[in-house]
């Protein structure tokens, strides 16, 4: 093999500055060069690399568009809107095709009307608007609350006894019959039910983030920090809940769905809210399960209730997946 002779006039470059000598730098040879990590960019590019969280999310999309906009739309009234058929008989009860022509063609009646003329398409995304919001407020209260006291309870032994008697005592009490007694006690309403939701919903998530705590804090890493010297709300807040953000993201998509299933058995039983929620809806349809020719009004809510809970605990699960930096790879 011939070797080639290289012309250094090509470069015009003096011979000094050619074959100057490099100071060598302690410091930046132990300098490692590697691409910058983001972590919730990992996260959302290990999330869409699956075709059917894509699939997911557009549907979840469409449901909050139908839920929170569509309402805003057709100036939906809960107090006028349901009720402006009301004196026409002819419009009560109708299948989809019935009512598209008498109605003529609409969104609003693809799911026929109800007992009163309405529109059971317009009725059950006015009530989605307000069950998934009663889901989000009572799982950020839950989420919130449950997370802080069980960073708390698992890094305090006092405080582990106290609570740990407490959660003996409540968890032990079934969570529907309690907040069935809150409910009869006080007036349901929305801000009731918030509350019979969080008074000790956040109790169980609490009691697992301090078992997720406890497992957590005794690594070496978190006992060579405690040796340095550096403050316990440091180690919880720096070393110990970022490593659980995807057990934490796992529980919320569990905790979502589940409100709503609370709203609408609680409805469905008559002791749920006075608004016209899904369950609501579920539960003023009933008497249409079992008439001939009346089923849609109670299956299109219960549809669309199902098919809600599903897509938040699939998106949520999911995103819980990628938030595991292992799935990072």
């Amino acid at each position: 093999m011939k070797e080639q002779l290289v012309n250094l006039d090509e470069f015009n470059m003096s011979e000094e500055e050619l074959f100057s000598q490099v100071n060598h730098d302690s410091l930046s040879s132990e300098k490692i060069t590697a691409p910058r990590y983001s972590y919730w960019r990992s996260v959302f590019r290990v999330f869409f690399k699956k075709k059917i969280n894509i699939i997911v999310l557009s549907i979840l999309a469409v449901v909050i568009l139908f839920t929170y906009v569509y309402p805003l739309v057709i100036a939906y009234d809960p107090e006028v809107t349901p009720y402006i058929n009301l004196m026409d008989g002819s419009s009560k009860h109708l299948k989809p095709g019935a009512a598209i022509d008498k109605f003529g063609f609409s969104l609003s009646w693809i799911f026929g009307s109800g007992d009163k003329g309405q529109s059971t398409f317009d009725a059950i995304w006015y009530g989605s608007s307000i069950s998934i919001s009663l889901a989000l407020i009572c799982a950020l209260i839950n989420m919130f609350v449950g997370v802080v006291i069980g960073a708390i309870w698992g890094f305090s032994k006092k405080v582990d006894i106290f609570m740990t008697e407490v959660y003996n005592i409540i968890a032990n009490i079934p969570y529907i019959l309690l907040i069935s007694v809150i409910v009869l006690i006080m007036s349901a309403s929305f801000w009731t039910m918030v509350f019979a939701l969080t008074v000790t919903g956040w109790l169980g998530i609490a009691y697992f983030i301090r078992t997720q705590v406890i497992i957590i804090r005794d690594r070496e890493y978190n006992l060579a920090s405690r040796c340095l010297g550096t403050p316990i709300l440091r180690i919880a807040t720096k070393n110990i809940l970022p490593f659980m953000t995807s057990v934490i993201v796992t529980l919320a998509a569990t905790e979502i769905p589940s409100y709503i299933s609370y709203e609408v058995f609680l409805s469905y039983i008559g002791m749920g809210l006075k608004d016209m929620s899904l369950g609501k809806l579920i539960e003023a349809a009933q008497n249409a399960m079992v008439t001939p020719g009346w089923e849609f009004e109670f299956w299109c809510p219960v549809a669309i209730a199902s098919i809600i809970t599903v897509v938040l605990y699939v998106v949520g699960q999911n995103l819980g997946d990628a938030s595991d930096p292992r799935t990072h790879m």
